[in-house]
């Protein structure tokens, strides 16, 4: 979870996986978004694939990016379980739910 959290710790890496949101696109068009070189885009192409939040698939010459939303989605309800949200807890002198 902790590389998920890494790729996610960077609002243009956050910036992506918006885009992808909507649709799947090609290095280019993403790269399109941002004001970096493209040496600095392929790193932030390299943390989001090391996280596994997106999928990559070769289109003749492009690279073309998807959004793993259900990565996201694990990752997010992961996160919330460990900090007890969303999970009822019981009170140590009642027994009740709290």
């Amino acid at each position: 979870m902790s590389t998920i959290f890494k790729a996610l710790a960077d609002p243009s890496r956050r910036r992506v996986l918006q885009l992808l949101r909507d649709q799947p696109m090609t290095a280019g068009e993403l790269a399109s978004h941002f004001p970096f070189a493209k040496p600095t885009m392929s790193a932030h192409f390299a943390v989001l694939r090391e996280a596994d939040l997106v999928h990559v698939t070769k289109v003749g010459g492009s690279i073309v990016y998807s959004l793993k939303l259900s990565v996201v989605e694990d990752a997010l309800l992961g996160f919330a379980e460990s900090l007890g949200v969303g999970v009822e807890r019981k009170s140590r002198q009642e027994g009740e739910a709290i």
